[in-house]
């Protein structure tokens, strides 16, 4: 099954989506949170594009590989955030990105599949 081959871009992807999502709310609950504003957008971009290249990974998507794309360099960008500010919940964050973005660049250098699913239309 082509989800065993993902599993551990998969579970990276959901523990840095909660990550994130903790980081966000974290964030919202600080002195100042509209100083956080790029952190918090950041977290919550990066948590969706993690489910969604997770997503991707468990159906057999085709298209996994420009999803982890996505998630790696969303990755990339919220661990860069986080690692400017010295809370635990962004250095928590900026680890789980950091780990997630690894996955994901590896994931989307592989080779694309050519799949035709099921009802599509085929071009020729």
């Amino acid at each position: 099954m082509q989800r065993d081959s993902h599993q551990q871009c998969i579970d990276a992807c959901y523990t840095c989506a909660d990550a994130c999502d903790h980081c966000a709310i974290a964030c919202l609950q600080e002195p100042q949170p509209k100083l956080l504003a790029r952190c918090i957008a950041l977290d919550m971009d990066c948590a969706q594009a993690c489910r969604m290249a997770a997503g991707f990974m468990s159906r057999g998507s085709p298209n996994d590989n420009a999803a982890c794309a996505l998630c790696a360099m969303l990755c990339v960008a919220c661990a860069a955030e986080c690692e400017q500010h010295q809370t635990d919940h962004c250095r928590t964050c900026a680890h789980a990105c950091r780990r997630c973005a690894d996955e994901c660049s590896r994931m989307s250098h592989r080779k694309t599949r050519v799949e035709t699913v099921a009802g599509t239309h085929v071009h020729h």
